[in-house]
């Protein structure tokens, strides 16, 4: 592993419209940083031309063959990942490669993970669904009552960590409730965390596979789950 590298994680399902303007997008940003950096790009089983467009441009790409979940992506591309500092961020555009480096500062200045908030000036929640937005905060509310440290944006996919701890913390969930188990885990682990305002839009090209009722009982359950179970991996 290379402390000095960054490593940027993107799973993507089905995002042929959108993960070749990601990957250009995230080089060049990289490029200006001067930092040696490395891009992942897991495919989740897409059944579009996800892998072959990713294919095309300055990556690494891996693939599930078939659809395992964001989750296990994300878990598969840390582990393929060499870099020091990892960034994790989503493939449907909602998320804005030009502010990585809004991410790695924090994490150069003593965090050890980043989480990129869509609502703490709320000026993002036009981007973004009423029915999520209400989950969100409900979720942050459960979460700072278990924990005690106050969360705006538990459900963002856009981060950054320093890679031993992510080393540490065992990852178990293999769906979007994944971000919800990192999130929680940090703050259970006293782990350094910081939060910082990013820039949401909604998704460029095709729809969220998200789904509000199956996945948010999942998440809720998830939250109960680590905070019962929240540890270093020893």
């Amino acid at each position: 592993m290379n402390t000095s590298t960054v490593s940027v994680v993107i799973p993507a399902y089905n995002e042929e419209e959108n993960i070749g303007d990601i990957i250009l997008r995230t080089n060049a940003t990289l490029e200006t940083t001067g930092v040696p950096y490395e891009i992942i790009v897991v495919d989740d089983g897409s059944i579009d031309e996800t892998k072959l467009m990713a294919m095309k441009y300055k990556t690494t790409v891996l693939s599930n063959g078939t659809n395992r979940g964001k989750g296990y992506a994300l878990k598969k591309g840390i582990q393929y990942a060499n870099g020091g500092l990892l960034i994790t961020m989503d493939a449907d555009g909602s998320h804005r490669p030009e502010e990585i480096p809004k991410l790695l500062v924090p994490l150069l200045n003593g965090a050890d993970a980043v989480f990129g908030s869509r609502f703490i000036d709320k000026r993002e929640q036009d981007s973004t669904k009423k029915l999520h937005i209400f989950g969100n905060k409900l979720f942050n509310l459960l979460i700072t009552l278990l924990t005690g440290k106050r969360i705006t944006d538990s459900q963002t996919g856009f981060r950054g960590y320093k890679r031993k701890i992510i080393d540490e913390i065992e990852i178990t969930c293999d769906g979007y409730e994944v971000e919800t188990e990192l999130t929680l885990k940090s703050l259970k682990n006293g782990y350094i965390v910081h939060e910082e305002s990013i820039t949401f839009e909604s998704r460029k090209d095709g729809y969220s596979h998200l789904n509000p009722l199956f996945d948010g009982i999942k998440i809720f359950k998830t939250i109960i789950r680590a905070s019962i179970n929240a540890r270093k991996q020893d």
